[in-house]
């Protein structure tokens, strides 16, 4: 029996232990309530697709073979949906259905009104590839967001692994050091971390190393180091020796830096013929296609419209590459890329405004009318209304060499044919290159400068904390270790930091955390940057262990951010090649074959048209000698330039090509470099088409007014039109 008196005594000082012992034991109501809030707040736009599933795939229900069940659940699991394979099948083949049915329907429908009655295979055949799309689009929605959460998930692994080791170098205790890393970690791996204290409380696990091993082999396929460092650190609980227990836990950090660096440098070697191969199936071929559209539709009189044109290269193609790009992300190991969460950043809201889509849609509206100018000309009656004559050619503007060549030579049911209706038209693809790089840029400008501050700040970070550990280390408590990094870290930005805190405390009096992280007046307001962020976070709770643990936790994180950077550079290394090709194809090459292409069909037409001027006023005239033009008329007569289709058309089908292969190809250079990063990815692809785009329109507008210029010099040099 213990008496009064010690119970006291143990009461007393039990007491005290625990609250030096870290932080109190988590509480499952917090912890389950955080994980509930934190899934609401992390996926919106999963529910989406949830609500989708259950409300339409949920009425029917398929049954599916055992092994795609399995792989369906896998990615359904990865993507932490709440559906199951069942609904997600049943709502891609219902899509299928409907979509479909409604094509044949509409077909039917055109079918039976139309005098004479007229069967569209076309829209068949695109209801049938509409509603193939819309399959796998549903279907392959759960592998998708599994491959993002994956990607974004694969970032937090190597600081998941570092806070979980710092944490269990002063502290062997499992169960905290995965608390510990889940709260100082980002989304999405926090809330993983977060799901393992769930699985306990709703009893799927007696305790958190079943959890955590369960939930480790969800990583073994995709990210063996990150299963393998949490292993060592497994084990290091059983080993008695503190040395020896160390070297594990840095044996485990090691590991998965290796293995990161490892599969990266596998991926880098893979992924370079993949994305050749994209380029010139993707990109190249189609292009080139392009130049022969003018004269096949003529020599087919005039069976391919320019709406076919439009499905092909603005929904068919960019499909294909979409689909290709997706297969080659699919393959991207995780582990390395950005680390910061969008949504946690201060103006995310401005991010995520809607007011830059207004400003910029007043300011393209002007050059999209003048764009769709020539096509409203087409309209019975607008040319009247306005007073303008469609039919003036350049002759009455004294340019006798295309004196017959009309500006905007508008064919009834065929469209805008002349030049000048071919110039306006390039700015319809301007007014959408300016639209989203406007756009994109208002909404990105403010917050890539701060993420760039960031990284400024935690560059110069390193050093001074390695400087703050030397200085713990000597002795100096950490609450005056703060004014003699001052003076090392002069010139510094990270200077003023160490001032503020420096400052709170002599002046304030306020405590190391609160000197910190005070919500007023703490030094953190200031710098933006979750590696110092975290750094303090450490340091103040290692400091609660004594100085000589704050010295080696400071310490370990100047390493590991040493290491990661020479890992990220060299990484940056081998990815540069690949990077660099595909984005000069993207914005360079890409654009500078359109551009000739459309220049060289508007070639085409305007000689072909121009010798079915002559041969029609040869023939309409009594003196003429019509042996002459024999062999021209023949060649009129084969390509007819009334069933052609426009230069027009073909060039706003190519310039929304461009814009689409623009946005395809950056999210797949950002997904190559940086991971799952839509700040990157909305940055870039507003600096691509400014850059792209505009060398598209230069290198159109150049060739489309040279070729015309030297085509009519030439055919009026050999005696046409004379």
């Amino acid at each position: 029996m213990v008496d009064k008196d010690t119970e006291a005594i143990l009461k007393k000082y039990g007491t005290q232990l625990n609250s030096l012992n870290s932080e109190p034991i988590y509480s499952n109501k917090d912890f389950s309530n955080e994980f509930v809030q934190f899934k609401e707040d992390m996926m919106p736009k999963f529910s989406k697709y949830e609500r989708l599933c259950k409300n339409i795939g949920g009425s029917i229900g398929i049954k599916l073979a055992q092994k795609d069940e399995d792989n369906l659940r896998r990615e359904i699991n990865s993507a932490h949906l709440d559906v199951t394979p069942s609904q997600v099948v049943a709502l891609a083949t219902l899509m299928f259905i409907f979509v479909f049915i409604g094509g044949v329907i509409l077909t039917t429908a055109i079918y039976l009104i139309s005098n004479p009655p007229y069967f569209s295979v076309l829209l068949l055949l695109l209801s049938f590839l509409t509603a193939g799309f819309l399959f796998y689009y549903f279907y392959s929605m759960p592998s998708r967001l599994a491959t993002q959460w994956r990607l974004k998930a694969g970032s937090q692994m190597v600081p998941c692994i570092l806070y979980t080791v710092i944490y269990m170098k002063h502290t062997s205790n499992l169960e905290r050091a995965i608390r510990f890393a889940s709260e100082h970690l980002e989304p999405p791996l926090a809330l993983d971390l977060k799901k393992v204290f769930w699985d306990v409380e709703v009893g799927r696990f007696s305790t958190i190393k079943e959890s955590l091993d369960s939930y480790l082999e969800s990583w073994r396929l995709s990210n063996p180091e990150f299963v393998e460092s949490f292993n060592l650190i497994e084990s290091s609980l059983y080993e008695p020796s503190d040395s020896r227990r160390i070297q594990i836990l840095e044996r485990a950090l090691q590991v998965i830096l290796d293995g990161v660096y490892d599969r990266m440098l596998k991926f880098t070697h893979d992924v370079k013929a993949p994305l050749t191969n994209l380029y010139m199936l993707g990109i190249v071929l189609p292009t080139l296609g392009l130049a022969l559209l003018p004269l096949g539709s003529a020599l087919l009189n005039g069976a391919i419209k320019w709406f076919h044109i439009l499905i092909f290269f603005n929904i068919l193609i960019p499909f294909f590459v979409f689909y290709m790009t997706s297969q080659i992300m699919a393959t991207r190991p995780g582990g390395y890329g950005e680390s910061s969460i969008l949504e946690l950043n201060p103006l995310y809201s401005k991010y995520k405004s809607k007011k830059s889509y207004l400003k910029a849609g007043l300011i393209v509206l002007p050059l999209f009318l003048i764009g769709i100018f020539p096509l409203l000309l087409s309209i019975p009656g607008f040319a009247g209304l306005l007073n303008i004559n469609p039919d003036v050619s350049f002759g009455s503007l004294g340019i006798g060499f295309l004196s017959d060549i009309k500006l905007f030579d508008i064919i009834q049911g065929v469209g805008p044919m002349g030049p000048v209706a071919l110039l306006m038209s390039l700015f319809i693809p301007l007014s959408v290159f300016l639209f989203f790089s406007i756009s994109y840029k208002a909404r990105t400008k403010d917050i890539i400068k701060s993420r760039d501050y960031s990284k400024v700040l935690e560059g110069e970070f390193n050093n001074s904390l390695f400087q703050l550990g030397n200085r713990i280390g000597d002795g100096t408590p950490a609450e005056l270790a703060f004014g003699k990094v001052i003076e090392s870290s002069r010139g510094q930005v990270t200077e003023n930091f160490f001032k503020i805190v420096n400052s709170n405390i002599q002046s304030s009096g306020m405590s190391l955390e609160k000197a910190i992280f005070d919500p007023r007046r703490g030094a953190i307001l200031n710098y933006p940057s979750n590696l110092i962020s975290t750094s303090m976070h450490i340091l103040i709770e290692s400091a609660r262990k004594g100085l000589k643990v704050a010295a080696e936790s400071l310490m370990s994180i100047a390493d590991y951010v040493r290491n990661i950077n020479k890992i990220n550079d060299r990484l940056r290394d081998l990815l540069a090649d690949v990077i660099s090709d595909m984005k000069s194809n993207m914005t360079f090459l890409a654009p500078l074959l359109a551009g000739i292409v459309v220049g060289l069909s508007s070639m085409i037409t305007l000689i072909l048209s121009k010798l079915t001027a002559v041969i029609t006023a040869a023939t309409a005239s009594t003196t003429a000698d019509l042996s002459t033009f024999g062999s021209i008329s023949s060649i009129v007569k084969i390509f007819d330039v009334n069933v052609m289709i426009p230069p027009y058309f073909l060039q706003i089908c190519v310039g929304i090509y461009i814009v689409e292969i623009i946005f395809i190809l950056t999210k797949a250079l950002v997904s190559v470099d940086a991971g799952e990063d839509e700040l990157k990815e909305t940055s870039d692809i507003a600096k691509n088409l400014i850059s792209g785009g505009l060398l598209y329109l230069i290198v159109a507008l150049i060739a489309i007014v040279a070729l015309s210029l030297l085509s009519g010099i030439a055919l009026n040099s050999i005696g046409v039109g004379v």
